[in-house]
């Protein structure tokens, strides 16, 4: 992964996901939630457009996103037909959406909203 933990910074868990920018499109990876951070390893674009979007850091084969908590607004869980989601509404209202197919989402919420 291409991420460096502060020193005092707290890995919460990761998970294998998928990731849907506000702009468009989407990335399988791998999410690792601190207590200060969401870093996201988008390993695959899975989008059927497969261009990869501005907020997204293109390095080596792999596109990376980190997310500030403390730019987090609020944090939803949606579900649906096609499965259940996490929903990062940043300060500046864009909407970074997390899924993890039909399993459940709650502990990665839970990881999400801890501080």
């Amino acid at each position: 992964m291409g991420f460096t933990l502060a020193e005092d910074e707290k890995d919460l868990g990761g998970w294998t996901v998928n990731y849907r920018p506000p702009g468009g499109g989407r990335y399988s990876g791998k999410l690792v939630v601190t207590d200060r951070r969401l870093l996201f390893d988008a390993r695959f674009d899975t989008s059927l457009t497969g261009a990869w979007k501005e907020l997204i850091v293109f390095e080596g084969g792999h596109g990376y996103l980190e997310i500030a908590k403390a730019s987090m607004r609020s944090v939803e869980v949606r579900s649906g037909v096609l499965g259940r989601r996490v929903v990062v509404i940043l300060n500046d209202g864009s909407e970074h959406t997390f899924d993890y197919g039909l399993l459940s989402m709650k502990k990665i919420a839970s990881a999400i909203e801890a501080r």
